[in-house]
């Protein structure tokens, strides 16, 4: 991916300071995800330490997705920090299948990139689902990581707000 990209991310992280609160924060990063790798779905993957889960406030195309944060290619990501890809979902132990029976969507590939907060804590996951041409690659990973890195800030303001509400 050329220059193009990263200078895509630098218009779209200004676009970001007009959000003040996670309904309008999520679906902007998502959209954005998508357009950037060009991918059917993407589904942000807020990180609650402290019951251990993975939630989604919109997951496109099937509402809302709770997970505890020891399963799934999400959570590892979660857990180990690192990116993680997967071109063959059905045959990799840690998919959760279970999440497409019940939507009826099929996933073809993986990308999940964690989200950092200011402490270097995991805040996220951006996990995007069915690349529309060929597999998941390492340079998809390195620009997800930078876009990431790019609304980590916005994303942790938009939590800290979200959580003064409450």
């Amino acid at each position: 991916m050329g220059i193009e990209t990263y200078q895509r991310i630098a218009v779209f992280g200004k676009k970001l300071t007009q959000f003040d609160n996670i309904d309008d924060t999520l679906p902007a990063i998502s959209e954005e995800a998508k357009a950037i790798i060009n991918t059917e779905r993407c589904s942000i993957f807020i990180a609650d330490h402290n019951t251990n889960m993975l939630w989604t406030k919109l997951s496109d195309g099937i509402g809302r997705i709770a997970i505890d944060m020891n399963s799934g290619i999400v959570g590892v990501t979660a857990i180990t920090e690192q990116p993680v890809i997967v071109n063959n979902p059905y045959e990799d132990e840690r998919f959760l299948s279970k999440i497409d029976e019940k939507s009826g969507f099929v996933t073809r590939n993986i990308l999940t990139v964690p989200i950092f907060n200011s402490k270097q804590n995991v805040i996220g996951v951006i996990q995007l689902l069915n690349k529309y041409t060929g597999d998941f690659t390492e340079s998809d990973e390195g620009v997800m990581g930078f876009f990431a890195n790019y609304i980590s800030g916005t994303l942790e303001l938009a939590l800290l707000i979200e959580g003064n509400k409450k």
